[in-house]
């Protein structure tokens, strides 16, 4: 199984990617979360990739973070939830923000995703709310995963508005809360992770 590409990125559409890898253009369905953390046309990448084979299709799905593929993992093992519905949540939501949701039951945060209506997003909360813990929330081997409380998760999504990386902004957000407490307001932590992620 393919799991992981690094070369070249070649062209983008709207929820896909051609990575060139020595010479052999591999195309991935994306996230536009994903998508955006590609780079440009011809810069460098890495994806990690999941390879789905159904009756009739074979699809490779790729994923700027390891995070995000073990997300979409997760999703898709939910009755109802393919790699589409997977992508979209994915795309309106960061690894941080469906981390928060399903830890606490918000249902409705989850239905913000194109295609996700208020009785899915409850079947996924309510069978991945014991799960939600076991994974990272989004960042690098090794670093902290972003918490889970409404305020941490705004204020990841704040930093990610404001153009740093996911990873970036789940450290830095993390390294906030674990200075500020958990009773920090998303003001102060946006304040604080702005420092450490710029510095």
């Amino acid at each position: 199984m393919i799991a992981k590409l690094k070369g070249l990125l070649d062209e983008t559409g709207a929820d896909w990617a051609v990575i060139d890898v020595a010479g052999v253009g591999y195309l991935v369905h994306c996230s536009s979360k994903t998508l955006s953390a590609l780079g440009e046309t011809g810069e460098a990448c890495t994806v990690y990739t999941d390879l789905q084979v159904s009756e009739n299709d074979i699809r490779l799905l790729g994923f700027a973070e390891a995070a995000e593929r073990d997300w979409f993992r997760l999703l898709t093992q939910v009755q109802g939830v393919g790699s589409k519905v997977a992508l979209a949540i994915l795309s309106a939501l960061s690894t941080g923000e469906v981390q928060a949701a399903c830890a606490g039951g918000d249902a409705a945060m989850v239905a913000r995703a194109q295609g996700v209506g208020p009785k899915l997003a409850g079947r996924i909360v309510n069978e991945l709310k014991d799960k939600a813990g076991a994974l990272p929330s989004g960042g690098m081997a090794g670093a902290a995963a972003a918490p889970v409380s409404g305020a941490s998760a705004d204020a990841v999504s704040a930093l990610e508005n404001l153009g740093f990386k996911p990873a970036v902004a789940a450290r830095a957000v993390a390294a906030a809360q674990g200075e500020l407490g958990d009773g920090a307001s998303e003001g102060d932590l946006i304040r604080v992770a702005l420092k450490r992620a710029a510095g």
